[in-house]
């Protein structure tokens, strides 16, 4: 009889104890919710723990919100998962006609495929290597090849007053510095204009200067934006710029172009000349011929692009996954709809019904997108457990707490800072986290907060977010 006694304390202690654990977790995150706060605004919660393989804490888990960027979780998964992690971007030059003694007597095709990261640098590395095959005159004509993706270029939802902010990416198969440019001010003398200059340098848009230097102690009124109403490639500088002498204090406001495939081939038609290979032939855009003979490619995995869409939550990096995702599953052009029927695809996988939400856009933009926290646990869930290597990809491209990315600034000298990867989330009236953090018994807990429905700054919630961190960090 004691032997039966004994045996039964065995077993019942310790999931007493863990019971105890998970009580004093709940009632927690729990007491979040008696703030005022939550009167008008609702938080969805989700929490699992990989490690036990069991829920920790639920509340609001199957309740529809709209993710933000937290929908770039589902899209770079899901891109990871049916394209591979080795899948590559390629941007592919082709010519047609003869090179002779260093002339291309014919013309030139770049062949657009939604290489998300392509930049400057990738310009010059194509003005490079035409060099060294010999050319230095093209007498022919510079074509860009789009096809690859449908005309549609913006996501569906997208705000029409987002322009011309650089979180509203203009959408083309040939991309460049993230579809958007950089315009540099600088005081000069007082009373006279600033001086004005773009990265990169590029006479492809007109800046219209009425800037006036004011002393560095007075109060500045500039305004920096494109003509974005019109969708103009005109850059406005308008108002008070104060009087500045290290270059370190230089005012840089980041637009979006439009039209990025002509800046595109506009940039690499300004390069080839910078570098001495003749091309006076013009920009025109169309499919790359049959007969048209390939030179090379400027390639990219990947691995690469979701690393830098879920550290920097990169609009454009999302949208062109799911561009590469109906390209490749569906075929030319690829569309937004055939790219989300493979998230939806994944979402399935995952033990959940695709009918249940709504996704419309591969980055979280669009306030249309409708998903729950539990969507997100569940695909996280499905990778950590089936597909150890793509979750290692994915637990490391996501921001960590006060080190880097979009929680660089955040849980700094928290007990969770350099603790927490989550991927952040932004639009006005939501905010969302979701992600992992070892608790004290060095288990790894997954979770989804997200807050939606409210006025004002994204403060307070965040704030909420990062003292569940907390709680769940510290259990024990």
């Amino acid at each position: 009889m004691k032997a039966v006694l004994i045996f039964v304390l065995f077993i019942i202690v310790p999931n007493a104890f863990s019971q105890s654990g998970t009580q004093e977790l709940r009632t927690k995150i729990d007491s979040i919710y008696s703030n005022p706060f939550f009167l008008k605004s609702i938080m969805s919660v989700d929490v699992f723990d990989l490690t036990a393989n069991k829920y920790l804490y639920q509340r609001n888990e199957n309740l529809l919100v709209r993710p933000a960027s937290n929908l770039k979780i589902l899209t770079t998964s899901a891109g990871l998962l049916f394209l591979t992690p080795n899948y590559q971007f390629q941007t592919t030059v082709y010519y047609s006609g003869q090179i002779i003694n260093g002339t291309l007597y014919g013309n030139l095709f770049i062949q657009g495929g939604c290489d998300p990261d392509f930049s400057t640098k990738d310009i010059e590395k194509i003005s490079a290597e035409i060099k060294s095959i010999g050319i230095k005159e093209i007498t022919g004509n510079l074509f860009g090849d789009i096809s690859m993706m449908d005309s549609l270029f913006w996501g569906k939802g997208w705000m029409w007053d987002d322009d011309p902010s650089t979180d509203a990416p203009y959408l083309t198969p040939l991309d460049i510095n993230e579809n958007s440019i950089g315009v540099v001010v600088k005081g000069t003398r007082l009373g006279k204009r600033a001086s004005v200059r773009l990265i990169p340098k590029t006479d492809f848009l007109h800046i219209y200067n009425n800037s006036v230097t004011i002393p560095a102690d007075s109060p500045s009124t500039l305004s920096i934006t494109r003509e974005w109403i019109d969708r103009k490639n005109n850059i406005l500088v308008n108002g008070e710029v104060k009087l500045t002498v290290p270059d370190s204090l230089q005012d840089t406001t980041w637009v979006n172009v439009y039209n990025p495939e002509l800046y595109f081939l506009s940039l690499l038609k300004e390069h080839l000349q910078n570098g001495k290979i003749k091309l006076d032939g013009k920009i025109y855009f169309t499919e790359t011929p049959n007969y048209a003979i390939k030179l090379f490619d400027i390639t990219r995995k990947l691995s690469d692009v979701v690393f830098n869409t879920n550290k920097i939550s990169y609009n454009l990096g999302a949208e062109m996954v799911l561009y590469a995702l109906s390209a490749k599953c569906y075929g030319k052009p690829a569309s937004a709809i055939n790219g989300i029927k493979m998230v939806d695809s994944l979402i399935a996988i995952s033990g959940l019904s695709p009918a249940d939400y709504r996704i419309v856009d591969g980055s979280g933009v669009s306030h249309y997108n409708l998903i729950s926290t539990e969507t997100i646990v569940s695909v996280l869930k499905y990778f950590y457990f089936n597909h150890p290597d793509i979750f290692k990809i994915i637990y490391n491209s996501f921001p960590v707490a006060g080190v880097d990315g979009t929680l660089q600034n955040r849980m700094q000298n928290y007990p969770v800072q350099n603790n927490v990867h989550a991927k952040t989330g932004s639009l006005s009236g939501v905010t969302s986290l979701s992600g992992f953090v070892k608790s004290k018994k060095d288990h790894l807990l997954l979770f989804s907060i997200i807050v939606n429905d409210f006025v004002g700054s994204a403060k307070i919630g965040r704030q909420f977010q990062d003292e569940i961190c907390n709680i769940l960090a510290s259990m024990k």
